[in-house]
């Protein structure tokens, strides 16, 4: 990379770390932690003060493969906030933060949202 160029990650990884230093998990309310890449979704709900992931998802897992055939890329994402959400609640958790990791919220980053607060979790 060029000196002094700036790319589209670089400036991903600006808006993560300007956000982190405000945002951390807790064990009361966990941050749920959304990252998407170009094929895939991937969310884990993490207590920062101990650093342990409590639940995650992704939509290799093999529950979801079955059903993401022929999904459009915010469908299958809207298939992991399900998933996150059921699996949260499942372990206990109700109330998180969302970390959408510099991403904008629209697109793939608010269907996994959208989609884990009807699954119950609450931001």
């Amino acid at each position: 990379m060029a000196k002094g160029k700036k790319t589209a990650r670089a400036a991903r990884m600006r808006r993560h770390i300007r956000v982190r230093k405000k945002l951390a998990g807790t064990a009361e309310r966990p941050r749920l932690a959304v990252y998407r890449s170009l094929k895939h979704v991937y969310t884990q709900v993490i207590d920062d003060s101990r650093g342990y992931t409590l639940v995650s998802a992704c939509d290799l897992e093999p529950a979801l493969r079955a059903q993401i055939d022929g999904k459009k890329k915010s469908e299958v994402a809207a298939l992991v906030g399900k998933a996150i959400g059921e699996k949260a609640a499942a372990a206990g958790i109700i109330s998180v933060t969302l970390d959408r990791g510099g991403f904008r919220y629209h697109g793939r980053v608010k269907a996994l949202a959208e989609a884990a607060r009807k699954a119950g979790l609450k931001f």
